[in-house]
């Protein structure tokens, strides 16, 4: 029997970029940063008060569900004073039509203050800071525009998170420098009380583009990779010796992005984290100036879908376009993933990493696939004992004392 597709049994997703992708800080391995050649007619690339106000009206009046998210990112997106946010408040409580309306935002942590703390923890925003573990890992790539390191200023602002009660996560970068020493980047979460970690492999190509941009789109072949960029050896290791840590003493205390995902997949429950889903194409980026796209990792002008001042949401996030983009995820596999033991967990991973060539030689293999493979073989056996303890009614934490009785 054909599956049922039913594009409406989710809910539509949209990041907004208030401040495009400017930013206090120069990145080495941003991906971002350069989108800015996008607008080289737009010297201000800030979102206007009236189109936050359609954004919001609509972003409201799309959602099938009960609850809504907004997450603000950037670029920085504390650059925008925090009056712009004092205004997304009341523009998201004049259209909240009884739905509940919650919001995130994700920041590099240098620019936070006092007042910005007591606002994200009077209106129970949630806070993402960007950091890539201890000073020596986090300063190696994370600078600003002088070249300075940013590590100090992340740790004052979020000892101010946590002075002020606001609930954060971490999002770090797994590049090639951090990749090697996993054990000593999940002490340093565990020693801030960062219970909630992202950890994000950065995999960029060098594709110099006439408008400045350096960055090759998923599109575009070739195989030069960025410096910066996580090998798929380093990738597998680094998450099969983080699992090892984990999986120890840490299960239902600290909560790993990836980990909980292949948990998810492992019972057929949908991920947290697209990446590994089946399919995408539900959350698209908002910029500066109304102009929507696909996904964040495909802000490129092939995969514009319009501009919100001509086409509502509904319309581009559910047009047959970006309905095949989403199903493209599932539908473009090559043969050695469709036929992987592991298809289920891994689904490919993100299409943006999709460049490399298979054993028999056919394109559209995932550049880390050999690090996703050794990790999802390694942990199989634990995610099997959680898989059984979850199906029959207990909590998957049990895993810590199977390991310590000698059964897995």
């Amino acid at each position: 029997m054909k599956p049922i597709f039913a594009p409406f049994a989710r809910p539509l997703y949209v990041m907004s970029k208030p401040i495009g992708s400017a930013c206090n800080l120069a990145c080495d391995y941003c991906y971002y940063l350069e989108k800015a050649n996008l607008y080289k007619q737009s010297p201000k690339q800030v979102m206007s008060d009236e189109l936050l106000e359609k954004f919001i009206s609509q972003y409201i009046g799309s959602q099938t569900m009960p609850e809504v998210l907004f997450t603000w990112h950037g670029g920085e997106t504390l650059m925008r004073p925090l009056s712009f946010y004092k205004k997304v408040v009341e523009l998201q409580k004049r259209y909240a039509g009884g739905r509940r309306i919650d919001n995130c935002i994700q920041t590099n942590g240098t620019l936070l203050t006092d007042e910005w703390c007591e606002f994200f923890r009077e209106n129970n925003w949630l806070v993402g800071v960007s950091i890539d573990g201890p000073q020596e890992f986090h300063d190696e790539y994370r600078r600003n525009r002088q070249g300075r390191p940013s590590f100090i200023k992340v740790m004052q602002g979020i000892n101010l998170l946590k002075k002020h009660d606001v609930e954060w996560n971490g999002m770090a970068v797994v590049n090639d420098y951090n990749a090697d020493y996993p054990v000593e980047f999940y002490q340093f979460f565990k020693e801030i009380g960062c219970r909630y970690i992202q950890f994000a492999p950065i995999v960029e190509r060098i594709f110099r583009h006439a408008d400045g941009r350096h960055l090759a789109t998923p599109l575009q072949p070739g195989d030069k990779l960025a410096d910066f960029s996580v090998t798929p050896e380093q990738w597998g290791n680094f998450l099969c010796t983080l699992f090892d840590e984990w999986i120890k003493e840490d299960v239902g205390t600290y909560f790993i992005q990836l980990f909980d995902s292949t948990l998810a997949n492992w019972v057929g429950e949908q991920p947290g984290v697209c990446s590994l889903a089946k399919t995408c194409g539900h959350a698209g980026v908002l910029e500066f100036n109304g102009d929507v796209y696909s996904c964040d990792h495909f802000v490129f002008p092939e995969f514009k879908l319009g501009n919100i001042h001509e086409k509502t949401l509904v319309e581009m996030m559910y047009s047959e376009r970006q309905q095949a983009f989403g199903q493209d995820k599932q539908q473009a596999l090559p043969k050695q993933c469709r036929e992987c033991e592991f298809l289920f967990a891994c689904n490919g991973e993100c299409p943006k990493n999709r460049f490399a060539v298979t054993k028999d030689g056919e394109p559209g293999l995932n550049y880390l696939c050999k690090g996703y493979h050794q990790f999802f073989a390694h942990v199989a056996p634990y995610m099997d004992f959680m898989k059984r303890e979850l199906l029959s009614g207990r909590p998957p934490a049990n895993v810590m004392q199977a390991i310590r009785e000698g059964k897995i």
